[in-house]
């Protein structure tokens, strides 16, 4: 029977409820179910598993983006393996994240040993993420990340540069991420972006938008990046907006400052927090639904190369699917931008 892409999804289907295999897709979904450094609330880990649930309801055509199902997408199963890396590293996390980082433990001998075994998880799924990206890439498809805490695409970022050459990231999140091994982690969910401009030199430049939770070291930090690091901060923008600018034009000027390669990170807590609140780390403002899908939208239109693209940090909780469900449909619009 041939696919009708308006009828219901049927059971055993793909994600979106797709019928494609791996080798019929363009766009390649990798779930990494890991949120050992979340410093705040976890979930995180359960975020692929829901957003594959919640997909089956998300209808095909888009305005905006069209027919997105026709590229062929395929959702991976979830490894076993990063599985048990998670709870590894979890457990070992946990001390260190109620002392509030591992200066403050008593037992220095003890803390180094519980953040040794943190670091080398995080470093094994930047390493599986890093080959598995690599396939994808050789197979001439798109990656996309589906995680998971904001760690998890530095191995997708890493080969993503050493496959195209030079690429600029378009960071949408409430947080900058520039963090320095935040409460000891190497790999910290608030260091994904420390790490990619310290430990990844083909990264040309991050654009970064919504962003509303930093520290003051952070912001000296983006500073000293000159033109390498671009912050279009959150209440800047809703300040221009409330003054009578448009959002349209905002858009394109952030688009602007990518350059032909581009990759796009999206933490759901770049949004306001109605939207994602069961988040790891929720925080007031953010951007609305649907300006967050002009803007990619505009990147779309501009004919620059999305080169892969990730979206972390959605996590279902209590009696409802909420996240999973918007989370889902900023998923189909990443997927819209791949060629």
């Amino acid at each position: 029977m041939p696919f009708d892409p308006d009828a219901a999804a049927g059971p055993g289907t793909g994600i979106f409820g797709l019928p494609f295999t791996r080798q019929e897709s363009r766009v390649v979904l990798l779930p990494v179910p890991f949120d050992a450094t979340t410093s705040y609330r976890r979930g995180t880990a359960d975020g692929p598993a829901a957003i594959l649930e919640a997909s089956a309801q998300v209808d095909l055509f888009d305005r905006r983006f069209g027919r997105v199902y026709e590229r062929g997408i395929f959702m991976e199963d979830e490894a076993i393996r990063i599985r048990e890396l998670n709870e590894a590293a979890r457990s070992a996390a946990d001390p260190i994240i109620e002392a509030a980082g591992v200066e403050n433990m008593k037992d220095q001998a003890a803390a180094a040993a519980l953040l040794a075994k943190v670091n080398g998880a995080c470093e094994a799924v930047n390493a599986w993420t890093a080959d598995m990206t690599h396939k994808v890439l050789a197979e001439g498809k798109t990656p996309g990340l589906i995680g998971g805490e904001h760690s998890t695409p530095f191995g997708v970022i890493k080969a993503v540069t050493e496959h195209f050459g030079s690429v600029g990231i378009l960071h949408i999140d409430a947080h900058m991420d520039l963090r320095d091994a935040f409460e000891g982690f190497a790999w910290s969910h608030a260091s994904i972006m420390h790490n990619v401009l310290s430990r990844i030199p083909k990264v040309d430049n991050i654009v970064q938008v919504g962003i509303r939770d930093f520290g003051e070291r952070e912001l000296g930090f983006a500073k000293e990046q000159g033109d390498r690091v671009t912050v279009f901060f959150d209440d800047q923008i809703h300040e221009e907006l409330l003054e009578g600018g448009k959002f349209s034009e905002l858009c394109q000027r952030i688009v602007k400052e990518l350059p032909h390669r581009v990759y796009v990170s999206f933490d759901i807590d770049a949004l306001d927090p109605s939207l994602c609140p069961h988040t790891g780390t929720p925080v007031p403002g953010g951007l609305s639904f649907n300006q967050a899908a002009l803007l990619l939208e505009t990147l779309r239109q501009s004919g620059k190369h999305v080169v892969g693209f990730d979206l972390v940090e959605v996590a279902p909780g209590g009696d409802t699917e909420w996240d999973a469900n918007v989370g889902a449909r900023v998923l189909y619009k990443l997927c819209g931008l791949t060629k």
